[in-house]
């Protein structure tokens, strides 16, 4: 009769080399989240800290398995905070600090300016939870991409119009029946402002008591104060607007990375803020970069 044998844990065996470690864990994980009612292919990584110098590593499989608690509930802070404590429970004796991260697309179905059709955008969405002696916080990331256009050249294509207005009519102020005809010819508006497709990194610390995530809000609140998101299925009336709302909100990335900023300051669940914004040009082959921070 064969003897039925233990198997080796070398992972817990003391090692003559055995150093503390900041974070041991696993990277890109695949997994389902429930995501406002919704599932969402995500990768995860995740870990804990390693401070008992006699132990060589960490019971990786107990991390992974934790995260299976995730599959068949609603994603937010307070199940993140459980999951946290099942890694360091699972860890007793070896580690005093959890981490976990998701990343995936958030898909938002958007209705046109101003026809009835509508289409679908992906926000780019990142989860970063951390409990450590009884300390957590949330932090939440969402890519939001807008249209900037620069208030400098729609000033000098306004002062380009003007001189050729000038030039049109030196003597008098055509009738109405001429003057719209001139505004609505390609000689008479002879240059336009330059706009390029802009990105809004926005990353917030959450109220450590949230019960939901915010991240529909969250993406809602950023695009009221920008003004100007991208837009999917659109007719002409729609792209005529579209036009309309980048008129009427000129700026710089100065001026949006303030709008962003005072959004949030004004938002109640958000504890601390990061924004980067990022113009692509069209002038220049480079980017125009503004951050704010709050808090962080």
């Amino acid at each position: 009769m064969m003897t039925s044998l233990t198997l080796p844990d070398i992972a817990i065996q003391s090692h003559p080399q055995t150093l503390p470690l900041d974070w041991v864990g696993m990277c890109g994980i695949a997994l389902p989240l429930q995501c406002e009612g919704r599932t969402v292919s995500a990768h995860a990584d995740a870990g804990v800290n390693l401070e008992n110098n006699t132990t060589r590593g960490i019971h990786m499989s107990r991390l992974y398995l934790a995260l299976e608690d995730l599959e068949n509930t609603e994603l937010n802070p307070r199940h993140l905070r459980r999951l946290l404590a099942n890694f360091l429970a699972s860890h007793e004796g070896l580690s005093s600090a959890a981490y976990a991260s998701f990343r995936f697309d958030h898909l938002l179905k958007r209705p046109a300016l101003i026809s009835p059709l509508a289409g679908w955008k992906s926000y780019p969405v990142s989860l970063n939870a951390k409990l450590e002696n009884e300390m957590f916080h949330v932090e939440l990331s969402v890519v939001i991409p807008y249209s900037s256009t620069c208030p400098c050249s729609a000033a000098l294509a306004r002062q380009l119009v003007q001189q050729q207005f000038l030039k049109d009519f030196p003597e008098q102020v055509p009738d109405q029946s001429t003057l719209l005809e001139w505004l609505g010819s390609s000689h008479g508006i002879v240059a336009t402002p330059h706009s390029q497709r802009s990105r809004a990194h926005v990353r917030v610390r959450l109220q450590d008591n949230l019960q939901q995530l915010p991240l529909t809000e969250l993406i809602d609140n950023m695009e009221r104060a920008l003004g100007t998101a991208v837009q999917t299925a659109v007719k002409r009336a729609d792209e005529q607007a579209f036009a309309l709302a980048n008129g009427q909100n000129l700026m710089f990335c100065e001026d949006a990375a303030r709008r962003l900023h005072q959004a949030l300051r004004n938002t109640e669940w958000a504890a601390g803020f990061y924004v980067r914004v990022e113009h692509a040009e069209s002038l220049h082959a480079h980017d125009a970069v503004a951050t704010s921070r709050y808090q962080f």
